[in-house]
């Protein structure tokens, strides 16, 4: 008897299963998030982009790291977007940036995908 009465206090005592899977259900919602080529196909400038000024780091055919000019503790890694990779393997082709260059780097806002880099290039020692 004394068992019994011990399992339904313990029963009544359980927090219901189902607002665990409503919690679940709500957490588990998709993010929409905009596709990067959209944005960089608009034409010409900054449509929906940010420019950032900074010195390279390090450059290759696949990123760029950059600290921010103006305060050069901020570090920022992009990767190349699909449609600069071919422009960017050239540039690397070719000598590529170098450790100081100063880079304009335009990206998407809240994202770090590089869809424009310009900058003038020293040449490689």
């Amino acid at each position: 008897m004394a068992l019994g009465a011990l399992a339904a206090a313990l029963a009544l005592s359980a927090p219901p299963a189902h607002a665990q899977a409503e919690s679940a259900a709500a957490i588990a919602a998709p993010i929409i998030v905009k596709a990067i080529d959209a944005i960089a196909s608009k034409a010409n400038g900054n449509a929906g982009g940010e420019w950032l000024k900074g010195e390279v780091i390090h450059a290759d055919a696949e990123s760029i790291i950059v600290s921010e000019q103006g305060n050069e503790r901020m570090i920022h890694t992009f990767t190349v977007s699909p449609t600069l990779k071919d422009k960017m393997q050239a540039i690397v082709d070719s000598g590529g940036y170098q450790y100081g260059d100063k880079v304009k780097i335009l990206h998407a806002p809240g994202q770090m995908v590089a869809l424009k880099i310009s900058g003038k290039r020293t040449k490689p020692n």
